[in-house]
């Protein structure tokens, strides 16, 4: 029944949902990257579903202990429903109809305890008179038939809340009929490619663009509704609506997100066609003081980050408030309606989705989502590359081998690539083109392998020179460094 009251009442999470973000929030940042890396897009699912097991025990302990003592079954129920009013109260801004869902829930379990516990406290009654004149089965039905009524009732408000809750049917629906003068779909530049199988496709499609992000139930807002505001150490605040917003002109380019937690050779990265409105004249617009150094974006959804503020001003970086991907407005799941894109810099101090605030500060004055589990403040990329052909554990024939993948480094661009095969010199591979600095480049050589294992590895260089370390660090808490390696079996 809460979960109904929260559909009807247009409150995003049910209390179950609310108490699994708030769970996450605090949990330490090194178990969020075991369970990404373990669970990948399934982690939130899971820790729903371990949070559904756990209130099915308790339910079950609960009733039993109602049966002898129901002040202990309304001493659970009470503390179930703290620890869900809690989490609402952590949220970055609560109000009253968001703990409606948490009252409805509970008044439903002592309800339903208080019926349910008085047809089976008769029950046992009439089992234990051993009377001829009543008839326990007649009671033991009842008990049942209540039992069944309970469960149906709780059940209809399930459904009711898959009806009502159409928020997100709202949206797409908008998505679906939005136009956005200025967006044009995608065109791959000529020589981006070099067309070799399992080489990553110079566009990744966005039913296919990684997805990380702390939200259980993804936003749902209309472009009528969005609104922005920009605040905090400002001369004049602002609140954008979309209409404000995609009056001012759009801007394109091809731009590659990576995340934080991509591990060395990992796939938690993609390049996308992205459109919106760049973010440096809003914020000469609204008048930034000369000692601030950070924005603090707020999403929908209370997630926050810190942005190097040099980084959003900067006229030379497409920073921008992005309204499309790929030609289209942007999937629900990657910010829609609005979100935020800022090359060179990784996702978790940047790319807000569903962006609603932007306060202009300090760092020093800020404690965002990730840095406070130990990410660093400002997150700039770091170089980086991967073989992508041949697979690690591959069979391939000895002498020409073809070898390839992609290297990046956002905002300063890759300048060349190497490959050395055990250990031996390092080989220069070729590069495809790119239209900016902002995106990866593919890169192709080909080696001639003896019969036998090998071991290769690969290396980039930027374009201002510096060489990419093969120095091992994990992701935490500024992203992976080292050289990818794969390890394949020539055979004549």
């Amino acid at each position: 029944m809460s979960y109904a009251a929260a559909a009807l009442l247009h409150v995003r999470e049910s209390p179950v949902v609310v108490v699994a973000e708030g769970f996450a929030n605090l949990t330490p940042g090194s178990v969020v990257k075991w369970a990404i890396d373990t669970f990948d897009k399934d982690d939130k699912k899971i820790l729903v579903v371990g949070i559904l097991i756990f209130l099915c025990v308790t339910f079950a302990v609960l009733g039993r202990l109602a049966r002898t003592r129901w002040w202990a079954a309304m001493v659970g129920y009470g503390v179930l429903a703290g620890v869900a009013v809690v989490a609402v109260l952590a949220k970055p801004t609560p109000s009253l109809i968001d703990f409606a869902p948490v009252v409805v829930g509970l008044l439903f379990w002592i309800v339903a305890l208080a019926v349910l516990a008085e047809w089976l406290r008769r029950w046992e009654m009439v089992a234990e008179a051993d009377d001829p004149a009543v008839e326990p089965m007649h009671t033991r039905r009842n008990f049942f038939v209540v039992a069944g009524a309970t469960a149906g009732f709780a059940a209809f408000g399930g459904l009711l809340g898959r009806l009502a809750g159409s928020a997100r049917r709202r949206a797409e629906e908008s998505r679906r009929l939005l136009r956005l003068e200025g967006v044009t779909a995608p065109d791959v530049p000529n020589g981006a490619s070099f067309g070799i199988d399992n080489v990553s496709a110079w566009q990744t499609p966005s039913e296919d663009f990684y997805l990380i992000d702390t939200a259980f139930i993804k936003p749902t807002i209309e472009p009528a509704d969005w609104q922005l505001r920009i605040h905090g150490m400002v001369d004049r605040e602002i609140t954008l609506t979309y209409q404000d917003l995609v009056s001012r002109g759009i801007t394109q380019d091809w731009i590659t997100l990576n995340c934080v937690s991509n591990e060395v050779g990992g796939d938690l990265i993609g390049n996308a066609w992205w459109s919106g409105v760049l973010l440096a004249p809003i914020l000469a617009e609204v008048g930034v003081h000369a000692d601030a150094d950070a924005v603090l974006q707020t999403s929908e959804d209370g997630w926050t980050c810190g942005t190097p503020l040099a980084e959003l001003r900067d006229r030379s970086r497409n920073a921008m408030l992005a309204v499309a991907m790929n030609g289209e407005p942007l999937p629900i799941e990657h910010g829609f309606p609005v979100r935020t894109i800022v090359p060179g810099l990784y996702g978790y101090v940047s790319a807000t989705k569903w962006v609603v605030d932007m306060e202009v500060t300090r760092f020093d004055q800020i404690d965002a989502y990730w840095t406070g589990k130990g990410w660093s403040e400002r997150g700039p990329v770091k170089i980086a590359s991967k073989i992508e052909v041949p697979s690690n554990g591959d069979e391939v024939p000895a002498g020409k081998v073809v070898v390839a993948g992609v290297a990046w480094l956002q905002h300063t661009g890759i300048s060349g690539v190497e490959v050395q095969v055990d250990g031996g010199a390092w080989q220069p591979a070729r590069l495809a083109t790119t239209p900016n600095t902002d995106t990866w480049v593919q890169w192709r050589t080909e080696l001639d392998l003896d019969e036998g294992e090998h071991q290769i590895r690969v290396r980039a260089t930027d374009r201002r020179g510096n060489v990419q370390t093969g120095a091992i660090a994990d992701v935490l808490p500024d992203g992976a460094t080292g050289w990818h390696s794969i390890d394949i079996n020539a055979k004549a």
